[in-house]
């Protein structure tokens, strides 16, 4: 799914810190080290470029209106390049509208992935895997991440592998609790786990 080249040319940040970007003023190092939220998805257009998107589930959903029953569709979507992931979910009445509203959505929920070698098996040092052990929840799904060794791979549930892989994570372990046949909740768990390690970072 790609995006009009002239799309930066054509932007008019509404934001100081679109502003700032757009002048070539600020890293995406700095927004987070600094804990700026980023309100225009344009920012991530132009800082990560890279990003590349990853559909999770499509599915149909409907509700009831005083004029009857309507259905929507509903998409879940992944974004995210080595080192970073987001996450974003939203409704539409076609598909196409749908997942672009999902990306959109995701692209202003993108965090830095903290990665290393938490594993006391293996102490190689390299980023292959997250550097300490992290818990993540959404409605009944829990998650818990454990560092594994290198070569271990990504021991867990398909959907948290899309979402690792995407992250740029090589090995891991991990245990869940609850509805997990929810691809949604169990996927939004996973990316509030990678948040929980990040606000510990930045707390330090």
């Amino acid at each position: 799914m790609s995006r009009p080249r002239n799309m930066e040319e054509a932007w008019v940040p509404k934001t100081q810190l679109g502003e700032l970007v757009q002048s070539g003023l600020i890293t995406i190092d700095k927004i987070f080290e600094n804990n700026l939220v980023v309100k225009e998805k344009q920012i991530i257009d132009v800082l990560l470029p890279q990003l590349k998107e990853d559909v999770v589930t499509i599915k149909m959903v409907q509700q009831m209106t005083a004029s009857g029953q309507r259905s929507k569709f509903k998409a879940v979507v992944l974004i995210g390049s080595d080192g970073f992931i987001g996450v974003g979910s939203t409704k539409s009445r076609e598909v196409g509208p749908a997942i672009r509203k999902a990306i959109d959505k995701a692209k202003l929920s993108v965090i830095p992935i903290l990665r290393g070698c938490g594993s006391k098996e293996c102490g190689c040092g390299h980023t292959h895997s997250i550097p300490f052990k992290v818990k993540g929840k959404c409605g009944s799904v829990k998650i818990e991440l454990i560092p594994a060794p290198a070569g271990v791979g990504l021991v867990c549930a398909d959907k948290v592998k899309q979402l690792l892989r995407l992250a740029g994570i090589e090995d891991i372990w991990s245990k869940t609790y609850g509805d997990t046949r929810t691809s949604e909740n169990l996927v939004k768990a996973t990316f509030n786990a990678l948040k929980q390690a990040h606000k510990f970072n930045f707390n330090i």
